[in-house]
């Protein structure tokens, strides 16, 4: 009888999720220019699904588009800015993927290797066999087998100015997910494990702790001073403040996943606004940055060896691949006709993407405070206007 009432509850619930969420006007099927794109995104951030959003557009070693609209933190009536910092959760496992790119270039990697050679304690079976052929490359490409951390993993927070040691973490928690879904290579899917690990790997062969690493070798070089796992002095000014909406069909889940009570600031209308969070696991979704520098990063990858060689480039972006090969380190591409390589980011409170025309030079992203964002879509509607410099 019990277990009857709870079902019925959780239908309840989810009925009133369909009838009475709240929803964010559709992007356009179309537009013929950027006003009608603007117009578009300042009627989205009046819907609070998201409240505020930047974008940033890059053409070759240029800025080409950059404007933000809405509010970073609608407790306190503060705008969004481009310097405003948003949580990147995904989209970190780009860094993540150059990271173990300039690992190999110096020589301290091989992404063909097993990962037992670096990670001794890393036992994995599928089909209740032991497995020991599971290369970096495999997690790279999402190819490895292993298990996603989803759900899981949205409840790995914390609210402490602290970062964890992320080998002991991949140890902690290798036991749930060390039963692989398929034999490594064998088909594709997600897997945040998979890029926890990967950081393990990085903190093994170059003697720092993963944060240390990617801050030192990639976030200095590239000029992302308002990027880190931490909230420095300077980004504190331009925090966003991560929002939810009250009844959506996510909503009945976030207290099976977290204590509400540290998540959640305030309720303003029908939008909950979250307190500071950190996610534990930072090399699968821990940075948070401003949109400028999510600029100086595609600009470098598409545009300069400063992170890395043409070689490792030609590894993660389709523009010198070989038909078919999967470029590492992205969770979506497309090689045909206009290729390109794409990376979102969701979680409590926030949502981007990033994607990448490396044959034209072009970068496009969005960083929002809100957890939902069609991303793909408006995405879509900005790579098909034109971003010629001296249009």
């Amino acid at each position: 009888m019990k277990t009857l009432l709870i079902i019925l509850m959780v239908i309840i619930i989810a009925v009133s999720a369909v009838i009475f969420i709240t929803k964010p006007p559709s992007p356009p099927k179309k537009v013929g220019d950027i006003n009608e794109l603007e117009t578009y995104f300042g009627e989205l951030v009046k819907s609070n699904v998201p409240p505020g959003l930047s974008i940033v557009i890059t053409k070759n070693d240029n800025v080409v588009y950059a404007k933000s609209y809405g509010m970073a933190d609608g407790d306190n009536q503060i705008p969004a800015n481009m310097d405003t910092v948003y949580h990147w959760w995904s989209m970190t496992k780009v860094p993540t993927s150059i990271a173990i790119m300039q690992l190999q270039e110096k020589g301290l990697l091989d992404i063909n290797d097993p990962v037992e050679k670096y990670l001794p304690f890393f036992q994995v079976e599928y089909e209740k066999a032991p497995v020991h052929e599971i290369t970096i490359r495999q997690l790279l490409s999402h190819t490895s087998g292993l298990p996603d951390t989803v759900p899981a993993i949205l409840g790995w927070v914390h609210y402490e100015n602290i970062i964890y040691n992320q080998t002991e973490l991949v140890e902690r928690y290798l036991e749930d997910y060390s039963q692989l879904r398929y034999a490594p290579g064998s088909a594709s899917s997600y897997s945040n494990f998979g890029y926890m690990v990967l950081g393990a790997v990085i903190e093994t062969v170059s003697g720092q702790s993963y944060e240390e690493y990617v801050v030192e070798h990639i976030l200095t070089p590239a000029n992302m001073s308002q990027t880190n796992f931490l909230y420095t002095d300077s980004m504190q000014e331009h925090e966003a403040m991560g929002s939810h909406p009250l009844v959506s069909m996510y909503t009945p889940m976030l207290p099976f996943l977290l204590d509400m009570k540290p998540l959640v600031l305030k309720q303003e209308g029908k939008i909950l606004w979250f307190n500071r969070l950190y996610l534990d696991v930072t090399p699968s979704s821990g940075l948070i940055g401003s949109t400028n520098d999510v600029g100086e990063l595609m600009k470098n990858l598409l545009t300069s060896e400063i992170l890395l060689s043409e070689e490792s480039k030609s590894a993660m972006l389709p523009t010198g691949n070989l038909p078919g090969e999967r470029p590492l380190g992205w969770a979506e591409y497309e090689l045909d006709e206009r290729p390109w390589v794409q990376h979102q980011g969701g979680g409590p409170g926030f949502a981007t993407i990033m994607r990448l025309y490396p044959e034209e030079n072009l970068g496009i992203a969005i960083l929002a405070n809100g957890t939902h964002l069609e991303g793909g879509k408006l995405v879509e509607l900005l790579a098909g206007l034109d971003w010629r410099e001296n249009r």
